[in-house]
């Protein structure tokens, strides 16, 4: 699913809704998640899971084309952990 069928889909069951204002909650979720998670704070949504980031330390790699080394530099990337509700109902156990 890609954000625009998440906010039809969410219009769609909410008819009181305008799809503009819908577009602009859906949007203003995902902006807080990313800010919070620039700032290095942790997101969890109960029964869904949790956003946070992890920091990668720079290290020695492989170019795999030419077996070149490279330097990686170190780098934040975010990590997403499923909460217990959701790993159940893609498991059948609801």
């Amino acid at each position: 699913m890609i954000r625009s069928e998440l906010i039809q889909k969410i219009a769609d069951e909410n008819p009181h809704l305008y799809q503009r204002d819908v577009e602009r909650i859906v949007n203003t979720v995902f902006e807080e998640v990313t800010d919070a998670m620039s700032r290095g704070d942790r997101v969890e949504l109960r029964g869904f899971g949790a956003f946070s980031v992890k920091k990668r330390d720079s290290r020695v790699g492989r170019n795999p084309r030419t077996g070149e080394t490279v330097n990686v530099e170190e780098k934040h990337v975010p990590f997403f952990k499923t909460g217990k509700l959701l790993r159940d109902r893609l498991n059948g156990k609801e």
